[in-house]
């Protein structure tokens, strides 16, 4: 599964995955998904403090159209959603590891 946004108008590969990843908080959305993965809404907000609600439910229907998340909706009484990373999401994930460890040794540790 591809995603395209923008087609045609990426400039080069880092473009296109910043257009899928971009802003502050979809990557701490990636992380938590894969630290607690099926994740309810209330665990992902736990997960990532700071985030509003309407900001993780507009990234979370974002990352879903780009098939990066699944929504598992169940039919149950009170309803219960739970999301998770794709296994496009969880190679975006694997691709996101080397940022990570620069960060960790560049940033948090200098």
């Amino acid at each position: 599964m591809s995603v395209a946004r923008r087609p045609g108008s990426y400039v080069c590969g880092i473009d296109a995955a910043m257009d899928v990843i971009g802003g502050k908080w979809k990557v701490l959305i990636l992380w938590a998904l894969d630290a607690c993965p099926s994740s309810r809404f209330g665990e992902l907000r736990r997960l990532v403090p700071g985030v509003t609600e309407k900001v993780l439910t507009s990234h979370l229907r974002e990352l879903e159209q780009d098939g990066i998340v699944h929504r598992e909706v169940y039919e149950e009484v009170p309803p219960r959603v739970e999301y998770s990373l794709t296994p496009l999401g969880t190679s975006l994930n694997a691709a996101l590891v080397p940022l990570g460890v620069w960060g960790r040794e560049h940033v948090l540790e200098g």
